[in-house]
């Protein structure tokens, strides 16, 4: 398969994500380009809860199946910041996989393996060197997927 541009993905996660909003009816809308911290605003109906959304995405591409972060979303951390890990498989045909979590078990996670990530020893026992990655891996216990079977609840909000 031909090399797709990161953006795109991006882009087709975050209109996922929208689209799945929307079929559950929240009200929902892309954040502007460049908003900070968010790619989607939602609400419910009565508009008594506002919330925003942080969408990453990820091909079936890698050695470790997970998400690109950055430090500063070790701090980001908001009562109304949700993050959705958005996988889209590798091929046109795979389904996608949602999974949604509150901002502060994300940042607590990301910082917590980037301070074991340094700790550990690497190739050759050689210590690792501190960089801007950060790597949010699926396989942690606490990621549900959204399934056809029932909502998951974040707080207050549904998807």
């Amino acid at each position: 398969m031909h090399k797709i541009d990161t953006r795109i993905v991006g882009s087709a996660g975050e209109h996922h994500v929208l689209s799945q909003l929307l079929r559950r009816g929240w009200v929902a809308a892309k954040a502007p380009e460049g908003a900070p911290n968010m790619d989607i605003l939602v609400t419910d109906k009565s508009s008594r809860r506002l919330c925003a959304i942080q969408v990453k995405t990820r091909r079936d591409i890698g050695t470790d199946k997970g998400w690109h972060m950055q430090p500063k979303h070790e701090t980001m951390i908001a009562d109304d910041l949700f993050y959705v890990f958005v996988d889209v498989g590798g091929k046109p045909s795979d389904s996608t996989a949602c999974y949604i979590l509150p901002s502060r078990v994300v940042a607590d996670s990301i910082r917590e393996c980037h301070r074991v990530w340094l700790e550990t020893p690497g190739r050759g026992g050689r210590p690792h060197k501190d960089s801007n990655v950060r790597r949010f891996l699926p396989d942690n216990s606490y990621i549900r997927p959204i399934t056809a079977e029932g909502s998951q609840i974040v707080g207050e909000l549904y998807i």
